[in-house]
């Protein structure tokens, strides 16, 4: 990405318009390696490209090229550690994962830049292809406390007839036919209102826990395809959850390891990740094409197990018989993590 914008760089600083802004020899900007340099940022004197105190460039550039370059290195972040990371990440994750452990931090792309740009982009990818919650959902799915047609109709009879009983003397035989009759609209107003009967699947859910289901599932009920929308919106803001939140189980399943500490957890976590907002973006990518679904959930199914376990096995250094049974268990714990952060989405989204 740098690379790319120091061409842009190149190029337009040759034209009539960089010249015209760019400083002549001798001037601030001017600068050859062998030559003292006084650091406009510290005033430290040195030689070199790099200010030793500060670390801020001898050359300072004052193009319009340069403008460009700090735009894309200020949205990527990413230089050309990027592609030092990326294969890593994709083939190699255990190694990416000691590596960076052990302290190659130069060399690599940081576990949570690359988790929030691979986080970003996974997000831009689905809104490009068009995948995003249902937030046009019936707001009924849970259930309505209106009327249906049916219940409205035999509703407006009901009161008709009441309003008929009202004006009746209490010794007419009329008001005897209305009683009857309303206890039979009655029964038809509540079989109306059963699921069964007018093919509409409500679903009831309740708890138990009473401020639980005031709070959230009230407001599902009311307006479940606003309560998705926040889902996802909140889903996007908050992905970086899922890493305090898997941590902890990876931190029992080597408990009785000293050397491994939380830092190493967290890392693993969030390089894998990571790779899985990589996945999720060519998969989103390959259900454009027709007929290729089959294909991304073979390269999902596939994939994302055989990623998890080779960057288990060689981060840590384990065995096949160790890794193995850590695997089986972290799938298991992967689902509660899934569920604890849809239940803090949700919990987050009724506020």
């Amino acid at each position: 990405m740098s690379g790319l914008g120091e061409g842009i760089g190149a190029a337009i600083e040759g034209g009539l318009l960089a010249r015209a802004v760019e400083p002549r020899a001798g001037e601030v900007g001017s600068h050859s390696p062998a030559s003292s340099v006084t650091c406009a940022n510290c005033g430290t004197s040195y030689h070199g490209h790099f200010c030793p105190e500060c670390g801020q460039k001898a050359h300072i550039h004052r193009s319009l090229a340069a403008i460009g370059h700090d735009i894309m290195h200020g949205v990527l972040h990413l230089d050309g550690k990027l592609w030092e990371t990326l294969p890593l990440l994709t083939f190699k994750p255990g190694e990416l994962t000691r590596r960076y452990i052990a302290g190659e931090r130069a060399k690599f792309v940081s576990p949570m830049a690359m988790f929030l740009f691979t986080v970003f982009a996974m997000f831009a990818v689905f809104q490009m292809v068009g995948i995003g919650a249902p937030t046009d959902i019936a707001n009924d799915l849970f259930g309505s406390d209106g009327d249906n047609p049916v219940q409205t109709e035999v509703r407006s009879q009901m009161e008709a007839l009441e309003k008929e009983r009202s004006t009746l003397p209490a010794s007419s035989p009329r008001r005897a036919e209305i009683d009857n009759e309303l206890k039979g609209l009655n029964l038809v107003f509540a079989k109306a209102g059963s699921p069964s009967d007018t093919g509409e699947k409500a679903v009831s859910v309740n708890t138990g826990i009473p401020w639980f289901d005031k709070v959230l599932l009230e407001k599902w009920k009311k307006n479940p395809g606003l309560m998705l929308y926040k889902l996802q919106a909140n889903g996007y803001k908050f992905s970086w959850l899922l890493i305090p939140l898997s941590v902890p189980f990876l931190w029992i399943m080597f408990a009785w390891r000293r050397q491994f500490k939380a830092y190493d957890h967290a890392v693993f976590v969030t390089y894998s990740l990571s790779f899985m907002s990589l996945l999720f973006i060519v998969m989103s990518i390959l259900s454009t094409i027709p007929d290729s679904d089959i294909w991304a959930f073979l390269l999902f199914a596939i994939g994302a197990p055989l990623h998890l376990y080779k960057q288990l096995r060689k981060a840590y250094g384990l065995s096949r018989f160790s890794a193995f049974w850590r695997f089986c268990v972290l799938m298991l714990c992967m689902q509660i993590v899934v569920l604890l952060f849809l239940i803090v989405l949700g919990l987050l989204g009724a506020f």
